[in-house]
């Protein structure tokens, strides 16, 4: 496989979830940052979209990033905050197949260590090796148009992910041309959330696009601390 390298206002009564089900365990949290522009980035999309299907610990989603838009295909789900996202874990992950660099496709577990997401049994082991959750609590519902938060103590940061479960494109240029690419919990939108110096917060906010949501909490070394998604 060829190695892709870039340097580059619902009552909250209704809403919170119960204590014990908070404390049920998070999921792992697979990120894999992708691009339809990037020909090797297909069997990784598959193998997300086998970890949706078959593992429902894992909480799986795709982030298509804006580096491989100038090379003959503009990915339509890009994102420059997925792109952005992908450079702050470069900056972070000090473990992994390729610590402190930035290429597609590329699979972040929880946080803390990468693999080359084609790549099934190196995400598999690491998705076996994956550190469980510290335990922050995290609650979410979400209707039409709100999510309801309420998160720890104990985060340094935290995202409301907006994501589809499902999409196929046909793709007409580029290093895919020609080719009907299926890719699944695509990230539509990315949005931090305040937290308190105590790593706390309780908000209803505007869930942003995508079809379902997810909360990924995480400490100031980018490993994730809890998960949620409805």
């Amino acid at each position: 496989m060829q190695r892709r390298l870039l340097l580059a206002g619902l009552p909250a009564a209704t809403i919170l979830r119960s204590r014990a089900a908070r404390a049920r365990s998070h999921p792992v949290v697979a990120e894999l940052f992708t691009s339809q522009s990037c020909n090797s980035c297909p069997p990784a999309d598959a193998l997300l979209i086998e970890l949706i299907r078959d593992r429902p610990e894992v909480l799986a989603l795709s982030f298509h990033v804006t580096c491989w838009d100038r090379l003959g295909w503009k990915d339509r789900f890009s994102l420059r905050a997925a792109t952005e996202r992908q450079r702050r874990y470069a900056a972070q992950l000090r473990e992994g197949r390729y610590p402190g660099q930035v290429y597609t496709p590329q699979m972040v577990i929880q946080g803390r260590r990468d693999a080359v997401g084609s790549e099934r049994a190196a995400v598999l082991a690491e998705l076996r090796a994956a550190p469980a959750a510290s335990g922050v609590d995290v609650a979410l519902e979400a209707n039409t148009g709100e999510a309801m938060v309420e998160i720890g103590p104990g985060g340094a940061t935290a995202w409301l992910v907006g994501f589809d479960p499902r999409h196929e494109t046909e793709i007409r240029s580029g290093e895919n041309g020609g080719r009907r690419l299926a890719h699944g919990n695509v990230v539509r939108s990315i949005t931090w959330l305040p937290l308190t110096q105590a790593g706390r917060m309780r908000q209803s906010m505007p869930r942003g696009a995508g079809e379902r949501v997810a909360v990924l909490v995480q400490g100031a070394d980018g490993g994730m601390l809890a998960a949620a998604s409805a």
